[in-house]
Order: C-alpha cells, then sequence, then structure tokens
C-alpha cells in the first residue's frame, strides 16, 4: 500500500463540524470543594469559589490517563 492510497479517517471532528459544534472549545478545569466535595469546573476568568456552598479551597482533580516517573 502507497502513502498516496492511504486517507486517515477522522469521524470525530467531521461529526462535531457536521453538527456545528466548535472542536477547540475549552471547558475549563475540573476541582473538588474542600468543604462539600462538589465537583466544581471553572474557566480561566471564574473567581475560585465553590459555586454550591462559596468555599473558597479546591483541590484539582486527579488525572484519569496514566502518569508514569523515571527514577535514577
Amino acid at each position: 500500500m502507497n502513502k498516496e492510497s492511504f486517507n486517515v479517517s477522522n469521524t470525530s471532528n467531521v461529526s462535531a463540524a457536521v453538527a456545528g459544534l466548535n472542536v477547540h472549545k475549552s471547558y475549563g478545569v475540573r476541582y473538588i470543594c474542600a468543604s462539600c466535595a462538589a465537583k466544581v469546573t471553572l474557566s480561566r476568568n471564574d473567581p475560585v469559589r465553590c459555586k454550591e456552598c462559596g468555599h473558597r479551597v479546591l483541590y484539582k482533580e486527579r488525572t484519569r490517563r496514566m502518569v508514569q516517573f523515571e527514577a535514577r
């Protein structure tokens, strides 16, 4: 198979473009409130405050992807 005949199918971007959605939209960062344990999503210009109880201590939610460090 030569390079000219191989086409990569990118259906996620095509289906999002057909639906009229913005593919590069930023949804913010997810945090967990230290007081009430509510999950809060904050964007860049939002104040650092829980939307449920108003507490100002938020923990960043742990990532779901595998993170591995190389130790020497």
